[in-house]
């Protein structure tokens, strides 16, 4: 019932949006949102940067960007951004390192040593390429970014070319669902989390990442932080992502907390006077600072630096939230 009255309003929104402005199906309009996270119309302005224009829902609290480019609501921004950004040198040669995602691999690990895994917006599959090769998982990616998908396929994993929410899986379920750093993404993620819970064999555990909206880095730079853009919609604290999972009726956390941390991005961000840190900037620092965690000779400097991440983390005030949540038996 709930998500079904979210979605009516949704429409509403869309067609006086329409009637008021012809062009607005085109990719240049902006599509109004009602909170995705309770399909509250009450909100209040907190961040504009650029063409981006964050709200903050007056009766959940959650951040959220409003109106947003038809063509990150349809999807197509992805498959055009995949070539430059996603497929980019440095990008790749960082997410297919081994250290890129320790910490998510820590989590996953410890919740579920095997089983089969649908991991939801693989991009170019890099989490999955470093999870099968433990050799207690089958995986299986799905995602819309063809070039990205591509890659994937290249390196030998099994993906999906469609839209998550349409695609018919049949009887399939699995033990675990993962959404590394998408809710963000998603113009309406709760649907997103109703799938994968309907998705989930009993026990199941969808594994969630988002940006931390009280990270130290927000408190310090505000807007100005790289990770407020245009294509993250959706911008949650721990409080609001947690009451987020718990709308979910057959998904129950079963931990949280907060992780990693780049006082580097901390550094460039201050001195930054554009809008946007240009991809090919975001991915050499990525390229810098995975080849940083591999390196022998910094190895003091990663001990300082796991210490003062523990810290934040206990603080909650990591760059990166993360959720662990069950379907019961």
């Amino acid at each position: 019932m709930f998500l079904r009255q979210m979605i009516l309003r949704q429409f509403f929104l869309l067609i006086t949006k329409m009637k008021n402005n012809p062009q607005s199906n085109s990719d240049n309009a902006g599509v109004p949102r009602a909170c995705p996270g309770c399909g509250g119309l009450r909100r209040q302005p907190v961040w504009r940067k650029g063409n981006l224009h964050v709200k903050r829902c007056l009766q959940c609290d959650l951040y959220y960007a409003s109106p947003v480019a038809a063509d990150l609501a349809s999807g197509k921004f992805y498959n055009q951004l995949a070539v430059p950004f996603y497929l980019s040198p440095d990008k790749l040669e960082s997410d297919y390192a081994p250290v890129r995602f320790e910490r998510e691999m820590q989590y996953f690990q410890k919740w579920c040593p095997a089983g089969q895994v649908l991991d939801v917006g693989c991009s170019t599959g890099a989490f999955l390429y470093h999870l099968q090769k433990q050799g207690n998982y089958q995986g299986v990616g799905v995602d819309i970014a063809g070039p990205a998908l591509d890659y994937a396929e290249s390196k030998g994993l099994k993906v999906v070319r469609e839209p998550f929410l349409s695609h018919n899986f049949g009887n399939q379920q699995f033990h675990a669902v993962t959404f590394w750093a998408i809710l963000e993404h998603l113009i309406e993620p709760l649907p997103f989390l109703q799938k994968a819970a309907d998705l989930l064999k009993p026990n199941g555990l969808c594994f969630i990442l988002v940006p931390n909206r009280k990270s130290l880095a927000v408190r310090i730079l505000g807007s100005k932080y790289r990770y407020i853009m245009p294509e993250h919609l959706n911008y949650f604290s721990q409080q609001t992502l947690l009451q987020f999972i718990q709308r979910i009726p057959h998904l129950k956390i079963v931990d949280h907390s907060t992780i990693k941390f780049n006082p580097l991005v901390i550094a460039q961000d201050l001195c930054q006077r554009k809008n946007r840190v240009p991809d090919a900037e975001r991915a050499k620092l990525l390229k810098k600072t995975t080849a940083w965690k591999q390196s022998r000779r910094f190895a003091p400097l990663r001990w300082s630096y796991n210490k003062a991440e523990a810290l934040l983390g206990w603080l909650e005030l990591a760059d990166n939230l993360v959720a662990i949540a069950r379907k019961p038996a």
